[in-house]
């Protein structure tokens, strides 16, 4: 399986936001703190989600 590739990439403060095809091939959006130990990931089906929580990220370091 190859990597993803990840296109359309903003950043909202510490958060890069992308969009990737995932597996079966349907878009996803994933949100990534790139904060030094912030575990912080998700995916999201819609743009709007994963920009919401890009923006409403806190950064809780372990």
């Amino acid at each position: 399986m190859r990597p993803n590739r990840f296109h359309n990439v903003t950043r909202i403060g510490p958060v890069q936001v992308g969009t990737h095809r995932d597996g079966r091939g349907r878009t996803k959006h994933t949100a990534v703190c790139t904060a030094p130990r912030c575990e912080f990931s998700a995916d999201y089906n819609t743009r709007a989600a994963a920009e919401l929580a890009a923006s409403t990220h806190r950064c809780n370091p372990r």
